[in-house]
């Protein structure tokens, strides 16, 4: 364990300007070798019946700074990271967070997540954007995080004694995973100091949502919504809900930063019969009206406490949001993230993926979701000293209901 507060003090101012100059020199590289007409080509075919747009941009600015990097360089230039570069630069610049480039590796790392398959090991660590940085959200229990000392609102500084401040939630994620048994070194800043801990990988069960049962309560954790998600509470719902003689459901949303809309729809279906679950506008489209599935509201009249907090996001919020639109629930704890936006993945001939920002969501009575989130009836807070001392305010407050 290592302490070094004035070099952290340092290096945090930096962080901004990491970003700006890392997204200028990713946009310098775009489009080298190509032209606008062939990438416009590329992207039609993926977008349906729309009109192809024509680029009348002059990129010929950005062939004079790479010929110069050619001719100046002191170093190997390689033509394939300057173009994998300048795509993620071109969705950089967009100054939309949720619109990325990811290469072929990125994209299947991605698809693996969302369908909760970890290849790789890790340590156990749930991360998020919090006040400009990288968190621990909360450690995995029976994990190496966790057993090493590391804590929630803890900042990802470095792995493996590279610093990683400047990337993005899921770049960390990436550079933590790695082979069982393998080890791997992260450097977290913890009240201004630099705290480092070894751990040794592990395999990390990634499942999707549990069910525990207190009494007559039923305790619903859904921690993504993957394909599988609404299938999975539907069944336990069907199979264990009568035996338990469940009359009242608390649905754990925090820390769910989203997936599959229609896993979302698949879960609502328990509570919404038939009715309009979420609304999508978009500028390129009529708007695009999702409805539960009809016949499966077993829940329908069934007392049902929501539990969110700041790392409930997207599809996530759109449960509480429908829920809370309906009377159906209560929803407690703190105000939602306010990722209210829908993407479409558009596979490139490569394995690459594109993951573009196509429209918005709004919960059945017209409510926006981006940039807002969602208001809880019942405010109560959770602290990290909270999570990290294992104290649940809000799971005590959400029992009492």
């Amino acid at each position: 364990m290592v302490s070094s507060k004035n070099k952290w003090e340092e290096k945090k101012t930096s962080l901004g300007n990491a970003i700006i100059i890392g997204v200028v020199l990713a946009i310098v590289g775009f489009f080298i070798g190509l032209t606008a007409p062939s990438w416009a080509g590329k992207f039609a075919q993926y977008f349906g019946a729309r009109t192809r747009v024509e680029s009348n941009v002059d990129w010929s600015s950005l062939d004079t700074v790479y010929e110069y990097l050619l001719t100046y360089y002191d170093g190997e230039i390689s033509e394939k990271d300057v173009i994998e570069g300048a795509k993620k630069g071109l969705t950089a610049a967009l100054g939309d967070v949720y619109t990325v480039y990811m290469d072929a590796e990125e994209a299947r790392d991605f698809q693996n997540d969302l369908h909760g398959t970890i290849e790789q090991a890790g340590v156990g660590i749930e991360m998020g954007l919090r006040d400009g940085y990288v968190r621990v959200l909360r450690t995995l229990p029976d994990n190496p995080a966790r057993a090493a000392g590391i804590l929630a609102g803890d900042i990802l500084y470095k792995v493996d004694g590279e610093d990683v401040y400047a990337l993005s939630v899921d770049e960390i994620a990436n550079k933590v995973r790695g082979d069982v048994g393998s080890n791997v070194t992260l450097t977290v800043v913890r009240n201004g100091e630099e705290l480092s801990f070894t751990m040794t990988r592990e395999s990390i069960n990634n499942v999707s949502t549990y069910t525990e049962y207190e009494g007559h309560t039923a305790i619903v954790t859904v921690t993504r919504f993957d394909n599988k998600t609404g299938e999975l509470v539907q069944q336990e719902v069907a199979q264990h809900f009568d035996e338990h003689g469940v009359n009242k459901v608390i649905l754990d949303l925090r820390g769910n930063g989203g997936g599959y809309v229609t896993a979302a729809r698949d879960l609502l279906s328990l509570w919404i019969d038939g009715d309009t679950v979420l609304v999508q506008k978009s500028k390129h489209s009529t708007d695009d009206v999702t409805k539960a599935l009809s016949g499966r509201a077993v829940l329908k009249d069934m007392k049902t406490v929501v539990l969110v907090n700041g790392s409930t996001a997207s599809a996530s919020e759109i449960v509480a949001g429908t829920l809370q639109d309906y009377g159906k629930a209560t929803v407690l704890g703190e105000k939602t993230y306010g990722k209210g936006v829908v993407q479409s993945l558009i596979n490139l001939y490569d394995g690459s993926y594109l993951k573009v920002t196509t429209a918005s969501w709004y919960t059945p009575l017209g409510r926006t979701i981006n940039k807002t989130g969602i208001e809880p009836d019942v405010v109560v807070e959770r602290s990290y000293d909270d999570i990290n001392n294992m104290v649940d305010p809000q799971m005590d407050a959400a029992r009492k209901q």
